[in-house]
């Protein structure tokens, strides 16, 4: 992994704070989803609870190998989002 595009924060006392397969490639620069605000549109694996907030804890889209290139191509979305106020 290209140092720019992540990095993997071995000390974290929550590390890693999703289950998976390696660590070793485990991106924590997208430690809060910048995606967030996309709801149904974000691209990744969430669920709304019955108060109709957004979890998002069982996702890991943000923090595989290329989540770096994955998170670039929805930010045009988020700057859209965020400019109308939504």
């Amino acid at each position: 992994m290209e140092g720019y595009k992540g990095y993997s924060n071995f000390k974290c006392k929550f590390f890693p704070c999703h289950e998976v397969n390696n660590v070793e490639t485990f991106n924590c620069m997208f430690c809060y989803c910048p995606l967030y605000l996309l709801k149904e549109d974000c691209g990744g694996d969430f669920v709304y609870l019955k108060n109709r907030i957004k979890d998002c804890s069982h996702c890991i889209k943000t923090h595989g190998e290329n989540s770096y290139e994955f998170v670039q191509s929805k930010m045009k979305e988020v700057i859209e989002k965020a400019k109308k106020g939504n």
